[in-house]
């Protein structure tokens, strides 16, 4: 799959100062599962090194001035910005993670300036802005955010359900969405339960409707349900609805040991992780073949350990 990125965080030296922000998370475990299409604006735009720029209010309008000479470059930065845009439409990417407090890439953390010197408030970045109106349900982060473990957990497990219904989507028959939403039970209830009973309605099809209208009726309001953020209690919740697909098998003690790691889990004693691998090895053990399908269970690479930080839920 491919993410789009700002060069900087990639390592690349494309800074104001032709300096970079190499991010860890990035490039030594994300980089493992992504092909990664980097961009940068101001660098096309201005080079590098160059002067700094701000953003400044005028009236309602946005403009780009630069802090040494104060001259407006919107004009310049839009047409360069433009051009990354295009670059990211024709390579396809699941996900954009864009450099914070940028005034090209910030996410509502790019510093807005009076005409006066003041400082306004924040908002989207030039490029980030672009992005948003193209984009609307693409996953996109700033990688200042995405040091908070619960945003990071969210954010990647929105990049790969998407990746995973743009790849489901292109030989998809109705058989096979109804099979797709299936495994997508939990995870989706994780984010959000109206949505998920709205998709039922969706494969549902009592109206009926041609396949084609289901797939893209069913795509906008998945990718709008993964864009939700978890919560312990919807995802409480789902570790508990599972662990009753189990009860017939268990033995008592069995049923405490697991209703305590999901309450140690809900008062933030345990990661997620414990009780979810407790629900997954009885489910191997025995073979419960509904719950081993679900993507909740396994939604990226193991190896990333997203769960395994208490402080990936709130």
């Amino acid at each position: 799959m491919k993410i789009a990125i700002s060069a900087c965080l990639l390592g690349e030296k494309v800074r104001f100062d032709k300096g970079h922000k190499r991010d860890e998370f990035v490039m030594d475990e994300l980089s493992k599962y992504a092909e990664f299409i980097s961009f940068c604006p101001e660098h096309f735009a201005f080079g590098s090194p160059r002067p700094s720029i701000k953003m400044v209010k005028d009236n309602e309008n946005l403009k780009i001035i630069s802090n040494k000479t104060g001259e407006d470059l919107t004009d310049t930065l839009l047409q360069s910005s433009q051009n990354d845009l295009e670059k990211v439409k024709t390579n396809n990417v699941v996900g954009i993670i864009f450099k914070s407090k940028s005034p090209t890439c910030g996410l509502i953390s790019s510093k807005v300036y009076l005409e006066n010197g003041f400082a306004e408030g924040k908002d989207d970045g030039m490029f980030a802005s672009l992005c948003k109106k193209e984009f609307p349900l693409l996953p996109m982060e700033e990688e200042g955010r995405l040091q908070d473990s619960w945003l990071r957990e969210n954010f990647i497990m929105q990049v790969f359900a998407y990746d995973s219904f743009e790849r489901f989507k292109q030989s998809a028959k109705i058989k096979d969405l109804v099979l797709y939403h299936q495994h997508s039970k939990f995870m989706l209830q994780s984010k959000d339960e109206t949505l998920y009973r709205e998709l039922g309605r969706i494969v549902g099809n009592h109206e009926p409707k041609e396949f084609s209208d289901i797939l893209s009726e069913y795509e906008y309001v998945f990718k709008t349900a993964i864009s939700k953020k978890s919560s312990i209690g919807k995802t409480r919740n789902v570790l508990e609805h599972i662990a009753g697909f189990l009860k017939t098998f268990l033995d008592s003690d069995e049923k405490k040991i697991l209703h305590e790691q999901i309450d140690d889990y809900a008062n933030k004693i345990i990661p997620v992780i414990v009780p979810l691998s407790t629900l997954k090895l009885y489910a191997t053990k025995y073979n419960v073949s509904y719950l081993l399908e679900q993507t909740f269970l396994n939604p990226y690479p193991k190896e990333l350990a997203l769960r395994s930080d208490i402080k990936s839920v709130k």
